[in-house]
């Protein structure tokens, strides 16, 4: 997700400066990206308002519309991302109506505080990362130089103590001291990771939970917390490097330090007033006509969306979650239904309506070279950990481009997901044989046309591989 800390950054973007940053990554879609920029922007300008007007305005929710891979659910990612805000991304058709076997969409407000509890656990892991270092080299030290056991003497149970015993401990922990002073700079320079310590881990006990109760989860009780908490923590003996005991005693020592009432309770605030889910496929939920058999529950599903959209109280294992100022971003293609074939309550809580544009030829260019993460950035990167150079002749990027769009033109339109297969067709060869290929590759139109060619002109061939 995005980075926690830089909430108060992305407060004070403009939607134009947001527009700007979510054009590094997605091309075109001016209008998505400016109906998206308005409906967060109004957000942190609702926290800015007195207590009671803040009651009152609530997010205005947005329906995407348009064919698949043009875009939609990347504006909602980065935008999630950029914001800093808990973000989900749901499927319509992954959840039954109540009463039928599956999931009910009340567990998509439990996923989102899921991973609001998850963001916000993180942060406070960054906040005592200094603390949690020495903690934990005073655990690994403590293996290297263990202190002195503390015994009964025999000569404590007939009344009296040897005199020089007490001398001897003092001269013990004196030596325990100085053994791990050498032993701390060495650790510190790096010297000992290589060093195998033994270690007590705690260990979670398996088998915690009860059996036969799988759906335990959607009425907010995690049993296996409540009897973890009951019952006492194992400890196991593990032998490892000092490399290792650095990464499995971090989170040990990290959870032990974090309040997790006060990282719970900022994440339900977090999620109930920063989050968004987006809900995709929400065309294939329309009713189209009298539904039999799995259209049955269509509708059903439709008027349990509905109060998680309009606004209600979610059991969570955290507690209660108010959904009314939850950021809705509906999807779909709606090339079989219309908007307009969605339950009339459903379609009034998405009043901001976007149609997003098919992709020319010219987009497919501009998304293979131009985002930050572009498809050939992306390739290139891959290849470079092998020693080879790629190099995209620009008639190479037109012809790649040229290829995507005729074949979605041909055959079932997928947007610029044509590109991640014709680029993978394209470099098929040189990936299998690398790293024993030339270490500068440059591929050009001929290149394009000589790996591609058939394929586009091939029917069935194009059908069963792009």
């Amino acid at each position: 997700m995005g980075d926690f800390a830089n909430l108060t950054n992305f407060d004070n973007l403009t939607p134009r400066q947001i527009v700007a940053e979510l054009d590094k990554y997605i091309i075109g879609q001016y209008e998505a990206k400016k109906a998206v920029a308005i409906a967060i922007r109004n957000r942190i300008r609702r926290q800015r308002l007195p207590e009671e007007w803040k009651k009152e305005v609530i997010p205005k929710n947005i329906l995407l519309i348009g064919p698949t891979g043009v875009g939609k659910t990347e504006i909602a990612r980065r935008l999630a991302q950029l914001s800093g805000s808990p973000f989900l991304k749901v499927e319509a058709t992954k959840f039954t109506e109540v009463g039928y076997v599956g999931k009910n969409v009340d567990s998509m407000i439990r996923d989102l505080v899921e991973i609001a509890v998850n963001m916000v656990k993180q942060e406070k892991i960054k906040e005592v990362e200094p603390k949690v270092k020495d903690l934990v080299e005073e655990r690994i030290l403590e293996a290297l130089v263990p202190s002195k056991k503390q015994s009964i003497p025999f000569a404590n149970i007939f009344g009296f103590q040897a005199a020089f015993q007490g001398q001897q401990e003092q001269q013990e922990e004196i030596d325990v001291r100085r053994k791990r002073a050498e032993l701390r700079e060495k650790l510190k320079n790096g010297e000992l990771e290589d060093m195998e310590i033994e270690l007590d881990i705690e260990v979670n006990q398996p088998g915690v939970g009860f059996v036969g109760m799988p759906d335990m989860e959607d009425m907010g009780i995690d049993f296996s917390q409540i009897l973890g908490n009951i019952l006492p923590k194992q400890k196991k003996r593990r032998r490892m490097k000092v490399s290792e005991a650095r990464r499995i005693l971090a989170p040990i020592e990290s959870e032990k330090l974090i309040d997790m009432d006060e990282v719970v309770q900022k994440a339900l605030v977090l999620a109930q007033e920063r989050g968004i889910i987006f809900i995709d496929e929400l065309d294939k939920i329309a009713a189209t006509g009298q539904g039999h058999g799995p259209d049955v529950s269509r509708q059903g599903v439709q008027r349990d969306l509905l109060p998680i959209v309009e606004g209600t109280t979610v059991t969570t294992r955290y507690g209660p979650v108010r959904t009314d100022y939850i950021l809705f971003i509906g999807a779909g293609a709606f090339h079989m239904s219309k908007p307009s074939d969605l339950i009339p309550e459903l379609q009034g809580r998405f009043p901001i309506r976007v149609e997003l544009e098919p992709l020319k030829e010219e987009d497919f260019v501009r998304i293979l070279t131009e985002p930050e993460n572009a498809l050939l950035k992306q390739y290139k990167a891959l290849l470079y950990t092998e020693g080879i150079e790629l190099d995209f002749t620009e008639d190479a990027i037109r012809e790649i481009a040229k290829i995507a769009y005729k074949l979605n033109e041909k055959m079932e339109n997928i947007g610029a997901r044509r590109l991640y297969t014709v680029v993978e067709k394209l470099l098929e060869d040189i990936m299998f044989e690398a790293p024993d290929v030339e270490k500068k590759v440059v591929i050009n139109k001929e290149y394009v046309n000589k790996k591609l060619s058939g394929i586009v002109e091939d029917e069935n061939a194009a059908a069963y591989i792009l």
